[in-house]
């Protein structure tokens, strides 16, 4: 086992164990207190740029598939446990979590006292930290993470949006369209008329394409940067405007896309 180590920037360090990728990561360390769900929480781009604590006091047990992807692939910074489960126990399970952390270097550490760290952020707030398993003094690698880029002011949706409009299908995320099917929330032929959505990608959850498929919409994505124009050219039924990571204040061109579309 390589030992890694968890420093934030008000001094606090935690040690721990390497999982996944060996090296260093960094990012705004922030928790998430779902019980199950952790391969939607790696894959979610609202996470772009953080470092994610898992409440949960053991993940991986049940693996992961390719199912249960919310975007291409991962985009957490980083990911920190309490406990790593050293088998995964589903059916549906292609993969453990271990490998799938090594797979797509994903910097992680486990046995972590997450009780501890996920209060200190509660009554602290957000902050910046680094996980490494390279041989730094505690001391340096809390200046390391002092050093950290702070996420205010960053365009971050830059970095997850689509690079070009697409039409969503169920079957274009890596998982097997007919295992989608068993989730559908209504019978497709009941819908007497499938409306068409235009919908703005800052960051978008492949759940919530799935979901409006599900309702009979036929989603038209857009990359964040696009012009109104490109959205009103379909003429949809609806808009839709995705949630994504980071601080919205440096969105200006989606603030002005959004008031043409609602004027």
């Amino acid at each position: 086992m390589t030992k890694a180590i968890l420093a934030l920037e008000n001094g606090t360090c935690y040690e721990g164990v390497s999982l996944g990728k060996q090296g260093k990561a960094s990012g705004e360390v922030v928790f998430n207190t779902s019980m199950t769900g952790y391969q939607e929480v790696l894959t979610d781009p609202s996470y772009s740029g953080q470092m994610v604590a898992m409440t949960c006091p053991q993940i991986g047990n049940y693996g992961v598939t390719d199912s249960d992807h919310e975007s291409r692939g991962p985009q957490v910074a980083g990911f920190i446990m309490r406990e790593a489960s050293p088998i995964a126990s589903n059916w549906r399970a292609s993969d453990t979590l271990h490998n799938y952390l090594e797979e797509h270097d994903i910097v992680a550490i486990t046995d972590v006292d997450t009780r501890s760290l996920t209060r200190l952020l509660r009554s602290s707030g957000v902050m910046r930290g680094i996980i490494t398993t390279d041989a730094l003094r505690v001391e340096q690698a809390i200046e390391e993470a002092k050093t950290i880029a702070p996420m205010e002011g960053l365009d971050l949706v830059q970095h997850v949006t689509c690079p070009d409009p697409f039409i969503w299908r169920d079957d274009m995320d890596l998982g097997n369209s007919s295992e989608v099917g068993d989730f559908t929330l209504i019978n497709e032929r009941s819908i007497k008329q499938r409306l068409r959505i235009a919908a703005y990608d800052f960051g978008m959850k492949w759940n919530i394409l799935r979901r409006l498929t599900a309702y009979g919409c036929d989603v038209h994505v857009f990359p964040a940067t696009s012009p109104a124009s490109d959205l009103l050219a379909i003429e949809p039924h609806g808009i839709f405007l995705s949630n994504g990571p980071g601080d919205p204040a440096p969105l200006d061109y989606a603030v002005a896309n959004a008031r043409e579309l609602i004027a």
